[in-house]
Parts: C-alpha cells; structure tokens; sequence
C-alpha cells in the first residue's frame, strides 16, 4: 500500500466519522455543532503550523560541513584543469 493510498483511506475514515457526526440527531452533537462544523478547518489549520514547524526546525539545524565544502572545491578545480587539458575552454 503507498502512502498516497494510506493518506487517502485515513482521510476517508474521518470525514466520513465527522460526516456521520453532523448528520446525527443526538443532543451532543446540537450542543456542540458549531464547534463540530469547523472541526476539519481547525485540524487543516493545525497540519500546516506543524508542517511549517518541522520545515523551519530543519532548515534552522542543517548542519555545514566545512571539510566538505573545501574538498568539493577542490574538485571542481580538478575537474576544470583536466577540461582545459582537453581543450574546453571554460
């Protein structure tokens, strides 16, 4: 099963729970409708700041390799020389 299917049936279940929930007589649910109805706006609301936490979480930690930087730098020198030894002119 993808993820894409795993996210779609989850999806599915819940509204359908929430839909069955609105549709319902009981006294609960006249009591608290208004606070019901907008249940999936509050969740979609609540997806996006975690979504937007997490991105920014990673992006303020991503970690810079100084070693790294300086060894692809010394690749791309390598790589040009060995271009122009060909006769590309860069």
């Amino acid at each position: 099963m993808t993820k894409l299917l795993e996210w779609l049936s989850c999806t599915t279940v819940i509204f359908g729970v929430w839909l069955a929930t609105i549709m319902s007589e009981s006294t609960f649910v006249k009591k608290w409708h208004e606070v019901i109805l907008f249940l999936p706006l509050v969740f979609l609301f609540l997806f996006g700041l975690y979504a937007v936490t997490i991105v920014l979480y990673r992006v303020f930690t991503f970690n810079t390799c100084k070693s790294a930087a300086t060894e692809l730098q010394q690749q791309i020198e390598e790589a040009k020389k060995d271009l122009q030894s060909k006769g590309i002119k860069l």
